[in-house]
């Protein structure tokens, strides 16, 4: 069995909900999501971070605007929309069950 298939879906399984996470205070745009993940060491590409930015609007919960920028092309700014604000409210009710449920099960303690 492989450690860094194992690692990288555990990564993919919270993904989205660290992208609303990041969201939840300002707008941004890719890059910008793309270094907040990289910063918290959470290992994303390009490649990855757009479809499923896609999918997150498709789904209604963000939505997007251009931007112009000063140097470069326009930049797509992305926002949570109300529902995504309130999904992400669930989700960080279940990400507290969850940590809780994983740390009693492997005897950690919470942080």
């Amino acid at each position: 069995m492989n450690i860094e298939n194992t690692k990288a879906q555990m990564r993919k399984g919270v993904l989205e909900y660290c992208i609303l996470s990041i969201l939840r205070g300002e707008d941004k745009y890719a890059s910008e999501i793309l270094n907040s993940l990289k910063d918290a060491k959470m290992l994303v590409v390009e490649g990855t971070i757009y479809p499923l930015l896609t999918r997150l609007k498709n789904a209604g919960l963000l939505n997007y605007r251009w931007e112009e920028s000063t140097s470069g092309p326009p930049r797509k700014y992305y926002t949570l929309t109300e529902t995504g604000k309130l999904f992400l409210k669930e989700l960080n009710i279940t990400w507290d069950e969850l940590r809780h449920a994983v740390n009693l099960v492997t005897n950690t303690k919470s942080k």
